[in-house]
């Protein structure tokens, strides 16, 4: 085996190491935000419920 070779086994090692800890990254980002995203529904919809109560009660009082 050349120095080459084993150069560019060293790249592809490498690569492949890089490749799974961006997978791995991306995974537990996308939870993250995804648990935040749930959070940021529930408010929401909190909101709207209350804006639903506000324009019943502002249609019974006419």
């Amino acid at each position: 085996m050349g120095i080459g070779n084993i150069v560019l086994m060293g790249i592809v090692v490498l690569l492949i190491l890089l490749f799974f800890i961006s997978f791995m990254l991306f995974i537990r980002r996308t939870l993250i935000n995804s648990g935040t995203k749930a959070n940021q529904s529930a408010n929401m919809e909190e909101k709207l419920d209350r804006i639903i109560e506000l324009l019943e009660n502002e249609k019974v009082s006419k």
